[in-house]
């Protein structure tokens, strides 16, 4: 049987390559310390697992979900978006219920795109956005994040024929893998640039709930103008530690979220019913379990950056999200590093090229791991004498 061209021309998928070397290293019976995985290490909260399993036990949430979502989750997403920015939605037009926002993010294009339209996406930035880009059948161009413009695109450097071309953007602040946020000036500034240009944006949410020093991060709806021009996604993954549960939306645009449902309505109905109830909870309950999660993160960051210092090893501590973007030591690319500290240190890197070709010369480490893990982890590349 001979698979399609389009999963032929699917790009490789970086983190499953990146998980079997790992398994591949345990499998050794090698102690790894795996600092490459996103996957948070903390149990769902205890009151969203009781909601769900309350759920589970009314009849009422065994067929058929609802089509576009229960009204329940809709409304709390609604409850949940004034609550924490302030931000008016409607939960008819403007929230679309989603299996994981990585569905929503891949199935974007298909929802706005037509064969060979471009689409705008940022260096570094999550690998499965190309996902979408091939099963569109789209084009893309790549908008370079660097250091020194504080890893947020450069709209100035956009050429008139990208500005001209391009029908998408895609944003995701904070940012995975460099940790860089965003401010309310630089939304405006790309509210002011979609319009100019007549671009759609989707700002990938992903780990809005995760500041540090006593930051909260902006939401890109709370831009004047957002909803005129773009969608943000939101999880429920990073927030609620609820990354095996499937379950996302996205609010905004209603034209852009009326496009997401009716290709929804055709791929699949919706998450099961109990499911939604449950991250209605997680939304519109105390948020306890959040404050403390993102002190439990702000803690490890602590914990990793000071052990990387007292090595020598000049690193800056992350604003937000539950990952640090580290530089390299100049003999090595950031692919050789990572299989240096693999296989020499027996600690486990995400490396930078693999999130793009300006993600070269830095590794993307993760605080999934206890203080003590990341205390060991760093003592054993400062065996290494590289610093």
């Amino acid at each position: 049987m001979e698979i399609s061209d389009r999963l032929k021309n699917m790009p490789p998928h970086f983190f499953s390559k990146l998980v079997k070397s790992v398994e591949a290293a345990m499998a050794e019976g090698r102690d790894i310390i795996n600092l490459g995985r996103g996957n948070p290490d903390q149990p769902t909260p205890k009151h969203i697992i009781e909601a769900l399993q309350e759920a589970v036990e009314d009849p009422l949430t065994h067929g058929y979900a609802a089509f576009r979502g229960t009204t329940e989750l809709k409304e709390a997403v609604g409850v949940f978006y004034k609550r924490e920015y302030n931000v008016d939605i409607n939960p008819e037009t403007e929230v679309a219920i989603l299996f994981g926002t990585k569905t929503g993010l891949v199935e974007l294009p298909l929802a706005l795109m037509n064969a060979g339209d471009l689409l705008l996406l940022p260096d570094p930035g999550y690998p499965d956005y190309l996902s979408g880009v091939s099963l569109a059948d789209i084009k893309y161009n790549l908008m370079p994040l660097l250091a020194e413009n504080n890893f947020l695109p450069d709209y100035a450097a956009l050429s008139n024929e990208q500005k001209e071309q391009a029908k998408l953007m895609y944003l995701n602040y904070p940012s995975n893998p460099t940790s860089a946020t965003a401010s309310i000036p630089f939304f405006d500034e790309t509210v002011a640039f979609a319009k100019t240009s007549n671009i759609a944006i989707m700002h990938d949410f992903a780990y809005g709930a995760i500041g540090f020093d006593g930051k909260k991060p902006v939401s890109f709806l709370q831009a004047d103008g957002a909803k005129d021009v773009g969608i943000e996604m939101y999880t429920f993954s990073k927030t609620y530690n609820m990354a095996g549960w499937r379950i996302g939306f996205a609010v905004g645009n209603a034209e852009i979220i009326e496009a997401i449902n009716t290709l929804q309505d055709h791929l699949f109905i919706n998450p099961f019913p109990a499911v939604q109830r449950a991250a209605a909870v997680a939304l519109t309950s105390s948020q306890d379990c959040v404050e403390n999660l993102v002190s439990l993160y702000e803690s490890r960051r602590n914990v990793l950056i000071s052990e990387c210092k007292r090595i020598g090893w000049d690193v800056e501590a992350p604003p937000a999200s539950f990952f640090a973007w580290l530089p390299v030591p100049k003999e090595y690319s950031s692919e050789s590093f990572a299989d240096l500290l693999l296989s020499k240190a027996d600690v486990a890197v995400a490396p930078g090229n693999g999130f793009g070709s300006y993600g070269e010369g830095y590794i993307r480490v993760g605080l999934l791991e206890d203080e003590n893990r990341l205390k060991e982890a760093v003592a054993r590349i400062e065996k290494l004498n590289l610093f």
